[in-house]
């Protein structure tokens, strides 16, 4: 599965890559590059366009530019481990040409092939949480149909077993899914309630339904469901056409309210959930800059208690925006991300 959804991530993004070289063209925008960066590179597995151009680029979400201009990359998307990148300038500007590396061929070469491709950013982290983690307001979590119990009164079921939950679905289908509230988020500077986060814990098919009461079959299961697990439709996000590094058009400043492996801390390609979300203009593929938080000390002189400034310290792509809460991948860490850091408009 993992394989087909890196296929169609790179696939997809050829299309995108064009129209955002040409966009960038039309705008001068300059390409600032890394003053140690290499003149050529040999890409190897484990690779990511993202990391490669974050070897030329001071920012690399601008990476589509990097590609964009170059006859030879015709699917940019498609580089592999052994083929040679090498930094040419066109027009005045930094573009990766590229001499593909010797391969050996077999009759399966058009699937090992594509499997090899390098990938734009890792999905390893980002699938699963597309139908499995969702943020939902507490009016909606509230009139959602709830779990009464299963058969023979058992207060918990699991794959195969047929459960009772009352209340009207949100969406008629015959598929449903069932959640389990796992947190309330709430902002940390204006104390609203951002809403909850609510964990998959199954899928269900309906059987039947009569006035307020919903007969579900239990088609499989991560956790046993038990009773006042909510009932709600599949959330429709995929992963073939969304992750489209770019900045955000308006000012954001907000803060990390959670890491998700449910720790205080995050590194590279952890994912974290922030106090912003689509009420303040962000989206899928927008890409922000992390701050840690300055400590506090005490002015020797003065015995005043002073807060150093927040210093850098990683950089984040928003995957999955809700309205008021966004869930975002790691890029990049330099230094310990924690809960309570501040995100920033990417520098």
């Amino acid at each position: 599965m993992r394989r087909f959804i890196s296929g169609l991530l790179c696939l997809c993004l050829a299309g995108w890559l064009m129209t955002s070289s040409a966009t960038a063209k039309d705008k001068g925008d300059i390409l600032a590059l890394k003053k140690d960066y290499p003149s050529e590179y040999i890409v190897v597995k484990g690779d990511t366009l993202w990391d490669i151009s974050a070897l030329f680029l001071q920012s690399p979400w601008k990476w589509p530019e990097l590609w964009g201009f170059n006859p030879q990359i015709d699917n940019p998307h498609l580089i592999y481990p052994g083929d040679r990148l090498t930094l040419v300038w066109v027009n005045g500007k930094p573009r990766l040409q590229l001499n593909k590396g010797i391969r050996k061929l077999s009759p399966k070469a058009k699937v090992s092939l594509l499997d090899d491709a390098i990938p734009a950013i890792h999905l390893k982290d980002i699938s699963s949480f597309l139908s499995e983690h969702v943020v939902k307001g507490s009016d909606t979590l509230l009139e959602a149909p709830y779990v009464l119990g299963s058969t023979n009164n058992r207060l918990v079921a699991g794959a195969g077993d047929r459960v009772y939950a009352r209340g009207e679905l949100v969406e008629d289908y015959h598929y449903q899914n069932l959640y389990r509230p796992a947190r309330e988020f709430i902002d940390p500077d204006t104390q609203e309630s951002l809403g909850f986060e609510l964990r998959k814990v199954g899928e269900a098919s309906v059987f039947a339904r009569k006035e307020d009461i919903i007969s579900l079959d239990l088609l499989e299961t991560n956790e046993e469901i038990s009773s006042l697990d909510r009932v709600f439709p599949s959330e429709d996000k995929r992963v073939t056409s969304t992750y489209y590094p770019s900045e955000p058009e308006g000012e954001i400043n907000g803060r990390i309210l959670s890491v998700v492996r449910g720790v205080k801390q995050a590194g590279q390609y952890d994912v974290v959930a922030i106090n912003k979300g689509t009420r303040e203009g962000l989206d899928t593929g927008h890409v922000l800059s992390v701050y840690t938080a300055g400590e506090l000390l005490i002015d020797p002189v003065t015995k005043e208690p002073v807060t150093l400034p927040a210093e850098k310290s990683g950089l984040m792509m928003i995957f999955s925006p809700f309205e008021k809460v966004s869930y975002a991948l790691i890029l990049k860490a330099t230094n310990v991300i924690a809960v309570g850091d501040e995100v920033r408009n990417p520098e």
